[in-house]
């Protein structure tokens, strides 16, 4: 039986990556089990995002207005469902995930039948470890996320995951529009999906910028704090 993967990558101004990434993408060698596809969701971008992706062999999505890497993802979601794939593959159009890594989140979820498998940088704490403040950040979602689940999670704003059925499902009908990632744990956790944690080893951006600068970094912490929160008590 063979076992179809999307990997879906949200993308706002990411000409500089784009490239190296597909590449990469387009010589990856998985188990004979695994059929691989990609879909690049173009969140309005004001560079060539599309157009470079189109010139590398990646499938596009062009979003008439800008949706947020939630509503990008999401996107990209409704797209595996709608074309019947088994697993759908969050990575950042930046390059900060090795498409190399993959292979460890498709093992694991083998090995743990997982409705999601989160690629995490901080259980081995191998390659690019992010900046300090960024770090601390992660920690106080570590916290919040333990809190609202019950669960460790170490890197709950890591955007490299995996999703099974039941989490594409889910996140297809819910799924939060800014900065989904800490937010989304808790809605798959309240839903009783199984969410685990393998190490990866990412890497720095390969071009362009964050969209969260250190200046706005209080503002995003309090705002999916809240949003957090609010999924948690929602009904």
């Amino acid at each position: 039986m063979t076992l179809k993967i999307l990997i879906i990558i949200p993308c706002y101004n990411e000409q500089v990556s784009l490239p190296i990434l597909l590449q990469e993408i387009n010589t990856l060698s998985l188990p004979t089990e695994y059929e691989l596809d990609k879909i690049i969701i173009n969140d309005c971008s004001k560079d060539k995002t599309s157009e470079v992706a189109k010139a590398n062999g990646a499938k596009v999505l062009d979003l008439t207005c800008n949706l947020g890497i939630g509503g990008a993802v999401q996107t990209g979601i409704k797209y595996a469902i709608k074309h019947n794939f088994d697993f759908a593959v969050q990575m950042d159009g930046d390059g900060q995930h090795p498409p190399s890594e993959l292979i460890k989140l498709l093992e694991h979820q083998k090995l743990t039948q997982a409705d999601v498998v989160i690629g995490s940088r901080f259980i081995d704490k191998k390659g690019f470890q992010s900046s300090f403040i960024r770090r601390m950040g992660i920690r106080y979602f570590y916290g919040l996320n333990r809190l609202f689940t019950q669960k460790s999670i170490y890197d709950s704003t890591s955007g490299f995951r995996l999703l099974a059925r039941k989490a594409l499902n889910l996140a297809a009908i819910n799924y939060p529009d800014d900065y989904p990632e800490p937010e989304s744990l808790v809605i798959f956790s309240k839903a009783n999906l199984s969410i685990k944690e393998v190490p990866v080893t990412m890497r720095g951006r390969l071009g362009g910028k964050s969209s969260i600068g250190s200046g706005a970094s209080v503002f995003y912490g309090f705002k999916v704090s809240l949003a957090m929160l609010f999924s948690f008590i929602r009904n």
